[in-house]
């Protein structure tokens, strides 16, 4: 016995396949900033707040961080910093080990 072979596959021209065009252009997504932002609280002084601020974020003049102080103060909290993640995580935990009351870090 012959086994049966299907006849040749003929004529079938393949669609010729197109990969995408790739673009030439990088899209450049800068990196989120975030916001230091310090709570009201019962326990600090207007004194403490000042001075933690002066200390811990860099370029803070005392005239911004008395300004910053009464925000805070007056309306329960005020945003200290705004920046890159790892500057803002670290003046985070710098301000939360002296004793103020922090935000949870939030993008900007």
């Amino acid at each position: 016995m012959n086994p049966v072979l299907s006849p040749p596959i003929r004529n079938m021209a393949a669609a010729p396949i197109e990969a995408p065009e790739k673009s030439g252009q990088v899209i450049r997504k800068p990196y989120p900033n975030y916001k230091v932002i310090v709570l009201n609280d019962d326990v600090n002084t207007f004194e403490h707040v000042h001075d933690c601020l002066v200390k811990y974020i860099p370029g803070m003049t005392s005239d911004l961080a008395w300004e910053l102080t009464n925000q805070v103060h007056y309306e329960g909290q005020a945003t200290v910093w705004v920046g890159p993640q790892e500057p803002a995580e670290l003046y985070h935990q710098q301000l939360s080990r002296a004793g103020l009351t922090m935000a949870p870090l939030e993008k900007a």
